[in-house]
């Protein structure tokens, strides 16, 4: 291989955040990041505490010089506590309190934590305006539904990050929010006009441009408008005319992982790769599916497309150079670390929301209703049974549960019933109305949006299903 080649091949390989088993470094990984691969991207099963997160990135970092992401968010999308449920509640009970000043000390807490564990970018804030209420995919992660809210909400979740010189990733633009589709299934469709996405969708990345945000993460999502048939992850109208061009972005553009069905299922990871970056991306986010082959062949690809003139050279310029601009920013001087100060927990306990009154617990029974995960959460445990030590807890799928034999098992006995989104789950809430109906002395706690009411005695929203937001929630419940 020529030294020219060599070059290209390493241009090629830093455009890429590959994923991993394990909670050690394959060697392939070491291997490509000597030879320029961009970085890694870690989920819940790479993680399994602060000391060998810490060794992690030490020896990622010992190969190269490595953007090291993942997705903490706080509330129900979390890494660094994927096995117990994130101390920290999401933007929706943020949003709900809506105090800028404890969503800043919140994500910079967050931030502290992340950069303490050798993580220097963040795949947050969600910037999404969530104006559908059936949303699968964004729901809790949103601040609301109100551009404006989740603009100055977004703005103090990146100046929080990015306060501990961990980079903020503003997502997933041009907006998820009205959306009835997951893109991790297939290409959701945003049918607005330009005006409706510039007075709606975009206030938040607006803000977030314009308070400094290092990057921003692409959606798998058409908006016909502007990007026609093609998801925005894989339109120049959408990366270089509207995010550069017009609101005059010039920070990293990551994509949304290439392994969601969105763009697997049409142009396949090679070809959604070439596509992505002659649209105006510069880190492809390959998710947890490709393995070292994969990776081997997408390299493969960049590398032809460049050769056959599909991707102009120049785009891989581009990226390297806004990679290194990141890189020198990751190495500047960061302030002090945050103090933690229970502000997670302080956060959830001004979120949370009582409707009715509660009444003593009297050997209480605790029906949590199951709610099946979204991929982008994943299997993060939620519920109030750690919290309550002295109920008996029961959790039941909706659609196979026995109401009479739950009822008899509940007799005198005080009833709890946890649910999650329950607007979203036509099983789940025949279920709650029929427990509720004939125990309307129980209460409801909602772990999800608040949408759905029963009308049970008490209803409690946490607006997430944080460890967090079940501390605050089970304290209001036995105060």
């Amino acid at each position: 291989m020529s030294q020219s080649d060599r070059g290209l091949r390493r241009l090629a390989a830093g455009t890429l955040l590959v994923a991993f088993q394990g909670t050690t470094a394959p060697g392939w990984v070491l291997r490509e990041l000597e030879n320029g691969l961009g970085g890694v991207t870690l989920f819940g099963f790479n993680v399994a505490g602060p000391d060998q997160l810490r060794s992690l990135t030490a020896s990622l970092r010992g190969a190269g010089e490595p953007v090291v992401s993942l997705d903490e968010e706080g509330g129900d999308v979390t890494r660094l506590a994927y096995h117990v449920g994130s101390p920290y509640p999401g933007n929706a009970a943020l949003g709900a309190v809506d105090d800028v000043e404890l969503t800043h000390r919140v994500y910079r807490a967050i931030g502290s934590e992340l950069a303490a564990c050798g993580v220097n970018l963040d795949m947050a804030p969600d910037a999404d305006v969530n104006t559908e209420a059936d949303n699968p995919v964004i729901g809790t992660r949103s601040f609301g539904d109100e551009p404006a809210l989740v603009a100055r909400h977004t703005v103090a979740a990146v100046q929080g990050l990015q306060s501990t010189h961990v980079a903020a990733c503003v997502k997933h633009f041009p907006g998820h929010g009205a959306t009835r589709v997951d893109s991790h299934l297939a290409i959701p469709v945003v049918d607005v006009t330009p005006d409706v996405l510039r007075e709606r969708e975009l206030v938040p990345f607006r803000a977030a441009i314009e308070a400094g945000t290092r990057s921003i993460m692409t959606a798998h999502v058409a908006v016909p408008s502007l990007t026609g048939d093609l998801p925005a992850t894989l339109s120049g109208a959408a990366l270089t005319g509207l995010l550069r061009d017009e609101l005059g972005y010039d920070g990293v553009v990551i994509t949304d992982a290439l392994d969601m069905e969105a763009i697997t299922g049409g142009v396949g990871l090679g070809g959604g790769a070439v596509q992505s970056l002659a649209a105006g991306s510069d880190l492809l986010c390959l998710g947890p599916r490709p393995g070292y082959d994969d990776v081997l062949r997408i390299i493969a690809e960049i590398v032809a497309a460049v050769e056959d003139g599909r991707l102009p050279p120049v785009r891989l310029e581009q990226a390297a150079a806004r990679l290194a601009d990141l890189r020198a920013w990751f190495a500047a001087p960061g302030e002090p670390a945050a103090e933690q100060n229970g502000v997670g927990l302080h956060a959830a306990r001004r979120a949370v929301r009582l409707t009715g009154s509660t009444a003593p617990l009297v050997e209480p029974l605790v029906i949590e209703v199951d709610t099946p995960p979204t991929i982008a959460v994943g299997d993060v445990p939620w519920g109030v049974g750690p919290w309550l030590p002295q109920a008996e807890v029961v959790r039941i799928e909706p659609a196979a549960a026995d109401v009479a034999a739950l009822l008899a098992k509940a007799g005198r006995r005080s009833l709890v019933v946890v649910v999650k989104d329950a607007h979203r789950y036509e099983a789940s809430r025949s279920l709650v109305s029929a427990l509720v109906a004939a125990r309307p002395d129980a209460t409801v706690i909602e772990m999800g949006l608040p949408i759905w009411r029963p009308g049970s005695a008490a209803y409690i929203a946490t607006y997430g299903a944080a460890r967090a937001n079940a501390q605050a929630a089970v304290e209001l419940l036995t105060a």
